[in-house]
């Protein structure tokens, strides 16, 4: 499933827990992994670029970023480890990067240094996570944060689209080589309704829920033909919200799943309910790119 993983890294916290992620997955799929440090020279010179920058400004960043390479590194014991320092844009950088090398995975933090509060996810992993054409990873540090052992408890959201399904593909390969349970739920979103004063019709409601019964199955029976452990859920409830609690409620390790679903636009406009779940959800969140027609 993964052969080559990029970790982007400015040695932040989070940078860091996205390397020990990073580190379980090489293992368990044998892959290699490449730290990246990405120097914006046009932040770091400011003003003062206009003229040019000397040789030595430029050896003294290079140092600077193998040193939070380093300090990176130290999250990661697998000997396959590639590390490389270049300048650069780091959003388009990154993308770059991932095509030129064929990374088959993204692993990063969603805050970097400069980070701002959780509830904002960093512009750097918001382009990476809505443009890659690989499935991103992201992460967070937290206060609770514990050594990264495997993945027991894997959730993955549900609407019965390909970008679902995808997700699925992957949670499975995951939870083949963790021994995870993978939880199969599909969220009504009865708030859509509830907002206009209307109430939901029971018809309807019943036949929403045996659409997301039947989408959760239909994983289910996936996950089981695999060997194994699913357990499925409809819950009702804003998406982003529920499944962000759901999570939580289940010491959910990872969640899996598509960047858009049946009302996502196009691939350069991340899903609401993807976005929401990133920015709030304390568990690691992976985000499968449908595939490309």
């Amino acid at each position: 499933m993964y052969d080559s993983i990029l970790v982007p890294t400015d040695g932040s916290d989070h940078a860091i827990r996205a390397a020990a992620h990073a580190e379980y997955l090489a293992a368990a799929f044998d892959a290699t992994v490449s730290l990246l440090n990405v120097v914006d020279l046009d932040a770091r010179a400011g003003p003062f670029s206009a003229g040019g920058v000397g040789d030595e400004y430029l050896d003294r960043l290079r140092a600077e970023g193998r040193e939070t390479v380093r300090e990176t590194e130290l999250a990661t014991d697998t000997a396959a480890v590639r590390t490389e320092v270049v300048f650069g844009r780091p959003a388009e950088t990154i993308l770059d990067y991932t095509d030129e090398h064929g990374i088959d995975l993204v692993v990063m933090g969603t805050q970097g240094r400069t980070g701002l509060p959780r509830y904002v996810m960093g512009s750097v992993a918001e382009r990476v996570l809505t443009l890659a054409e690989v499935p991103v990873v992201t992460t967070r540090a937290t206060d609770d944060d514990q050594p990264v052992e495997g993945y027991d408890e894997i959730l993955v959201p549900t609407d019965g689209s390909d970008a679902a399904a995808e997700a699925v593909e992957h949670a499975v390969a995951i939870a083949e080589q963790s021994g995870g349970r993978v939880h199969a739920v599909h969220v009504v979103d009865d708030g859509a309704v509830a907002s206009t004063g209307i109430p939901m019709p029971s018809e309807v409601l019943s036949e929403l829920d045996s659409a997301g019964e039947a989408a959760t199955e239909r994983v289910a029976t996936r996950v089981r033909d695999a060997g194994l452990d699913a357990v499925s859920a409809v819950r009702k409830g804003r998406p982003a919200e529920t499944l962000v609690t759901y999570a939580a409620e289940h010491d959910a390790d990872l969640i899996a799943m598509g960047k858009i679903g049946r009302t996502g636009l196009s691939r350069f406009l991340l899903g609401s309910t993807t976005e929401k779940v990133v920015r709030r959800a304390d568990t690691p969140v992976l985000a499968v790119e449908p595939e490309q027609e």
